[in-house]
């Protein structure tokens, strides 16, 4: 099936946890960047660490960041030079930033959405492919940015 990264802080932590359950049943390889308990936790610790994986094999892993809100996972996440990661709560979303932005990582809020909506965004998220044509340009112009700015 994949590989997916997945991460969390400690309010991610149960939905982390619901979220590896279902991939593992689904056939997925996971790859757990934690946090594993409760304790506070800076979200970007976490965000960066999923990032640079994700990163480091583009075409074999995906990644999975869940905090609060999913924004601080986003904004972190987004650093990591090669990620395009985006926020989503919804099943569209879920759908056209994989189709439309090629996305490699999902953040979401687990304050914001419930578990059984997480998952039904996961895997939309995971088995959307991109449809590169004119979106592939758009692509392009973001990677070509990264390039520069490095």
């Amino acid at each position: 099936m994949g590989t997916v990264v997945i991460g969390s802080d400690h309010a991610g932590l149960h939905m982390k946890e619901f979220i590896k359950e279902k991939l593992h049943g689904a056939g997925y390889m996971i790859i757990d960047k934690g946090t594993y308990d409760e304790k506070s936790v800076d979200a970007g610790v976490y965000a960066i660490a999923v990032g640079k994986d994700v990163a480091s094999d583009p075409i074999g892993k995906k990644g999975i960041l869940i905090c609060g809100t999913g924004i601080g996972m986003s904004i972190n996440a987004n650093k990591v030079n090669g990620i395009r990661a985006a926020l989503v709560s919804d099943l569209f979303s879920a759908k056209m930033t994989r189709a439309h932005n090629d996305t490699n990582i999902l953040c979401m809020g687990a304050r914001v959405i419930a578990e059984s909506m997480a998952w039904e965004i996961t895997k939309i998220w995971l088995t959307t492919e991109f449809l590169g044509g004119k979106y592939a340009k758009r692509v392009e112009s973001t990677i070509e940015y990264e390039r520069i700015r490095k």
